[in-house]
């Protein structure tokens, strides 16, 4: 995985579908899904996908956040 895109389509494979229009409402709502899915045992805190999949929301979130704060 390297980008949002690549971590939309993993979380696909799980059931999970994005159908938010606001990009950083798309990312909060991703990352309280990966939160689920820890607490309910589907994924494992050192599980690759998981950490690669958290550090790229993370970064995208930031990035939106500071477009946002440039307007």
């Amino acid at each position: 995985m390297k980008s949002l895109y690549d971590v939309q389509e993993w979380l696909k494979t799980f059931g999970y579908v994005n159908l938010m229009a606001d990009r950083l409402d798309a990312i909060y709502f991703m990352k309280v899904e990966l939160s689920q899915m820890i607490e309910r045992g589907i994924l494992e805190r050192t599980d690759q996908d998981y950490m690669t999949a958290s550090l790229i929301l993370r970064r995208e979130e930031r990035i939106e956040t500071e477009k946002r704060n440039e307007l």
